[in-house]
């Protein structure tokens, strides 16, 4: 009887602690399911298998949805047995995915909690493997879990989580995330984020060489400070071979911000001018034109002309797209707003939409929208410029 008392606290703590976890990881990547169907193309990349990356949405959606709807269920004990093989099954393929990007230095950051908790591959990897141990307590007991309600009941309650799994994850892509964990959220200065502060320490790096002695065909591996140290590059028998192998001793300060750089169709680079621009402007974020709602432009391209004439207000469109098809873009949809260049990477950081707005002031993002939520011009005009 004891016994039976203890393995029941071991299988209620690791139910418990397993429940929450995929709660908390699917509840998290489906507040930016988007940015999630991002790294998503970034495996499928590596596994090329990118004719997935049209799915890659969706799968982003459903997969945030199962990791709820398993926890959920772990926790009311509902379906006990299902549940179970479901969880085994889904935490061995995040082990494997986090040892993959470990191993072999592919993903690295896996996006497991979003970017609200960033983890490197290692702790991924170490993360899962927690998981595992849990889960396996779990699967082996899984005759153990015993339900808080009545089938009929705990079937009702898995209908009702998979709606509100399922549902906010269409509501965040849709309409932004709820909690922005981007360096670009409301109430961020562009220019900030984007310095070192004096004295902040940089990466330190170490180098590893490979010698070969030209006589004896002895080899060695030395770090750059052994290198050194030893003098051994001045005797001429030894020589390097190949590359030297780069590797991060200490991490140093890192600006949230480091990819940005804005250009017009020339190459002159406009981040500053942009940035600082002490009056309210209007930034159009369209990472990919091919990609971008065109009706939403059109209201876009009105409300710019309104803020235009009423309040002599810049409004600006960055695209990654070639100099080339941005004109084409603009002479198609009649475009007011200036066109400037940028990565797509931070493109698709600044807002998870296609395309996004951002009033900015001074260079703080003074509020951003997706293009299902554009404000009306009376609205806009009602709340900033007639402060």
């Amino acid at each position: 009887m004891k016994n039976n008392k203890s393995v029941a606290w071991w299988v209620w703590t690791a139910r418990i602690i397993v429940g929450l976890l995929f709660i908390f990881s699917g509840l998290i990547k489906a507040n930016d399911p988007l940015g999630f169907s991002y790294k998503l193309e970034e495996y499928f990349e590596v596994f090329h298998t990118t004719f997935l990356n049209g799915f890659a949405l969706s799968i982003a959606i459903l997969l945030c949805a199962l990791e709820m709807i398993l926890g959920f269920a772990l926790l009311i004990g509902a379906r006990a047995i299902s549940v179970a093989w479901g969880l085994l099954l889904l935490i061995i393929f995040f082990a494997f995915l986090t040892f993959y990007s470990a191993y072999f230095k592919v993903v690295q950051t896996c996006g497991c909690f979003g970017d609200a908790i960033p983890l490197t591959p290692w702790q991924s990897f170490s993360k899962d493997l927690v998981l595992l141990v849990l889960v396996l307590v779990l699967f082996f007991n899984r005759k153990k879990i015993q339900p808080l309600f009545a089938a009929k009941t705990g079937d009702r309650l898995l209908i009702i989580a998979a709606v509100l799994s399922i549902g906010f994850g269409v509501y965040t892509y849709n309409f932004l995330p709820v909690i922005d964990f981007l360096p670009y959220k409301i109430g961020a200065n562009i220019l900030d984020e984007m310095k070192t502060p004096p004295g902040a320490q940089p990466d330190e790096f170490e180098l590893t060489y490979r010698l070969k002695n030209k006589k004896t065909g002895e080899t060695k591996i030395m770090t750059n400070t052994d290198y050194l140290k030893s003098n051994i590059w001045k005797d001429s028998n030894w020589e390097v071979v190949g590359e030297p192998e780069s590797r991060l001793v200490k991490k140093g300060f890192t600006p949230k911000i480091r990819d940005l750089a804005i250009q017009d169709a020339q190459g002159n680079d406009y981040t500053k001018e942009l940035l600082s621009n002490p009056f309210y402007n209007i930034i159009i974020v369209a990472y990919d034109l091919n990609k971008t709602d065109g009706e939403a432009i059109n209201r876009l391209n009105a409300l710019a002309l309104n803020l235009s004439q009423g309040y002599n207000t810049r409004t600006v469109l960055l695209t990654s797209n070639s100099a080339k098809d941005a004109e084409a873009f603009s002479k198609e949809h009649h475009l007011l707003s200036e066109i400037f260049y940028a990565d797509e990477v931070p493109l698709k950081t600044m807002v998870r939409a296609n395309p996004g707005i951002l009033l900015l002031k001074n260079g703080t993002v003074i509020n951003k929208w997706h293009y299902h939520s554009i404000p009306k011009f009376d609205v806009l005009v009602k709340k900033y410029f007639q402060q």
